[in-house]
């Protein structure tokens, strides 16, 4: 467990620090989604998408992934920070899509990933998690995908006017 708090704690300083140099717009949006981590959960919580301009966009997310375990149902908290990437200029239909490098962590594994997500709106990642701890007797270990829909808030509220 104190593994996971330092990782934590020095991923929070990358970001403040690279915040900290210029000024950023913030974007709120509320995810749901899909994740196999030796079994499937469902995902629901929110992220906050940071970008100065359009190459590189950051994201900082916390969720919950639910699911069953030795018919037993689990809750795990998830904290999640992603880079996405697409260093196409000045050509719109190129940033349609971008290269997702980040991280998740929950109280029972830690997993870097790579992927794609389209407008920064459907994202499909992988990556291998490294066990912290058990759920229900179960190892978290292994092959990890997720598949999310991030949905803004601003399309929310506008919406229902």
């Amino acid at each position: 467990m104190m593994n996971f708090r330092v990782a934590i704690t020095i991923l929070s300083a990358f970001f403040l620090s690279i915040f900290a140099k210029a000024q950023y717009t913030m974007h709120k949006m509320l995810t749901v989604g899909y994740t196999y981590q030796n079994q499937s959960f469902g995902e629901v919580g929110g992220k906050l998408l940071f970008l100065k301009n359009d190459d590189v966009i950051y994201r900082l997310g916390a969720s919950a992934l639910m699911g069953s375990t030795h018919s037993e149902f689990a809750i795990m908290p998830k904290l999640q920070a992603d880079v996405l990437l697409n260093f196409q200029k000045d050509v719109d239909f190129y940033h349609s899509y971008y290269f997702i490098i980040g991280a998740e962590g929950t109280n029972k594994y830690v997993a870097p990933k790579i992927g794609v997500t389209l407008f920064g709106i459907l994202d499909l990642t992988g990556g291998y998690a490294f066990p912290i701890s058990n759920l229900n007797g179960k190892e978290m270990k292994g092959l990890n995908v997720n598949f999310t829909l991030n949905i803004p808030t601003v399309f929310i509220h506008d919406m229902f006017k």
